[in-house]
């Protein structure tokens, strides 16, 4: 591992305390969780349900998943950001998955992207997300099904 490497991983690592570990922790059971963003039963409460547009939110402020994926998963589109988070992002190598492109993507199921979300995603600059509930990482994939074109059409 190069000292440039090292420096950008150390940096990433910082940004990932600040952004992470300055929340509570949840823990949650991952393997029995209602991940997809398809048809529910309706034996399944109102809080099971998977919104997109409180996903789009998520995506775009808690979950700051637009610092790296682009302000709506467009990658050119991204927020204002610190000088030094914008140029570590810049360094990922490689570079976040341009969520709109699903031929480019290779998480292919709910469950897979719940547990990179979760877990983070190893080989990626994507650092785990613990500070999201259930419900919104539900609600973002949900609008992460819209992204890739996959989902109910946007509403105006």
């Amino acid at each position: 591992m190069t000292d440039r490497t090292s420096k950008i991983l150390r940096g990433l690592s910082l940004v990932c305390f600040l952004l992470v570990g300055l929340s509570a922790i949840q823990f949650t059971e991952i393997f029995d969780m209602p991940v997809w963003a398809g048809p529910r039963s309706s034996k399944k409460s109102a809080t099971d349900q998977s919104d997109a547009g409180r996903g789009r939110e998520v995506f775009n402020g808690k979950g700051v998943c637009c610092y790296c994926h682009g302000i709506d998963g467009y990658r050119d589109r991204q927020p204002q950001l610190a000088a030094d988070t914008a140029a570590l992002i810049a360094q990922l190598n490689p570079q976040p998955a341009d969520l709109r492109n699903p031929k480019s993507l290779q998480l292919t199921s709910d469950k897979a992207r719940f547990n990179a979300i979760r877990e983070g995603h190893p080989g990626t600059g994507m650092f785990p997300d613990t500070t999201m509930t259930t419900q919104e990482l539900t609600d973002t994939l949900a609008y992460l099904a819209l992204l890739r074109n996959e989902g109910p059409a946007k509403r105006k």
